[in-house]
């Protein structure tokens, strides 16, 4: 059996659901939880993005060339 990661909310029970798929089926398992970390606000997300845009000084998108010469369509 190889390693599956799911993420999966836990109910106002407490309880979590993790569906695996029928190959798994009466296999043993170790289940870890550990708490997602958390989300982005949409402010986190700009300054993130404001912060490391340009990061890469030397990155530039080379010549693309030109466009092929194609009859027009009718």
């Amino acid at each position: 059996m190889t390693t599956i990661t799911r993420q999966a909310r836990v109910d106002a029970e407490g309880n979590v659901v993790v569906p695996v798929g029928r190959t798994e089926a009466g296999q043993n398992v170790i289940v870890t939880v550990e708490p997602a970390p958390p989300s982005m606000t949409q402010a986190e997300w700009q300054e993130f993005i404001n912060r490391t845009a340009g990061s890469i000084p030397d990155l530039e998108r080379p010549p693309q060339g030109e466009y092929e010469k194609r009859e027009p369509l009718e």
